[in-house]
Order: structure tokens, then sequence, then C-alpha cells
């Protein structure tokens, strides 16, 4: 029998892939809302990366929004070109490979287009998921713009 690859190791194998030196974190409480992944981080909510999953016009679109802020849907439709509708459970895993609470910025099954908050460019050090509830790592918000190949915007509502 195959053995499956966890998902922090997929979310290892693709931040090495894309030439990222970052250390993914193990957490013995859940880090899968901002506020609960800054509090066990020990930083701000505004250095937690939400990794938002959306259907535009039918196709997965990500937007990696600032803890501290809310997305403006209006906004992602404008960028993705595309009404935006929500994405459930079952769509989020088909379209990205991991699970609501824990889906990464990269490492998804097939490229997704990507906005990321402007926000997030403020910090040093940001703090994305890494396939789990308690899985975190750090990265630079540049570095996370290049891995992603994504499109810096002004997000917030």
């Amino acid at each position: 029998m195959e053995q499956q690859i966890s998902a922090p190791a997929r979310v290892q194998a693709a931040l090495t892939a894309a030439g990222v030196d970052a250390r993914i974190e193990e957490f013995p409480s859940s880090t899968r809302t901002a506020a609960e992944a800054a509090a066990t981080v020990g930083t701000s909510v505004g250095q937690i990366v939400k990794s938002l999953v959306f259907l535009a016009g039918g196709s997965p679109v990500m937007a990696l929004v600032s803890g501290s802020n809310r997305l403006d849907t209006q906004r992602l439709a404008e960028l993705s070109g595309a009404a935006i509708g929500k994405a459930d459970a079952d769509a989020v895993r088909q379209a990205t490979g991991y699970s609501i609470g824990g889906v990464p910025p990269i490492g998804f099954p097939t490229p997704i287009p990507t906005f990321i908050d402007r926000d997030l460019l403020q910090y040093d050090v940001v703090w994305a998921a890494a396939g789990t509830p308690r899985h975190v790592f750090p990265i630079a918000p540049q570095e996370l713009v290049r891995v992603t190949g994504g499109t810096v915007a002004d997000l917030k509502t």
C-alpha cells in the first residue's frame, strides 16, 4: 500500500521547490483562525495570512488577507474579472488539496490565481497555514508574493 504524504510535508516540499528556507512549526493548540494563530505563535493578528478560497465565475481564486482585515469581495470580483461566490469545503479541498482551517498559500495540484492584501507587506514576517489547523510557517511578505505569483492589491473593506 502506498503511504500518503502528510499535508505539512506537501507544504514543505512546495516551499523547498520554490527556494524558500522556511521551517514549518506545529503547535499543540489550534491556529485555525487568525486570532488563534496570533495567540499561539505570539505575534499580531495582522501578521497572520488568511488563505481564503472563492469561486470566480466557477473557477477557484485565492485571496491572501491580513488577519486583521475583512476581505472586500467586490474588489476581488473586479480583480478576478468574474462574479465571486463562496467555495464550500469540498470545492476548497478539490482546488487546493487541503481542508479549510489549514489551507496554505502554495502547494496546490494546479496553480490558483492569487491576490495578496497589500497590508501584509508592512511586516518583516507573516505567518501562513501549512496544511493543518496546527501547522504554520513564517515567510517574508515579498517572498510570499514571489512564490505565489500573486497580485498585490488593496483587498480590505
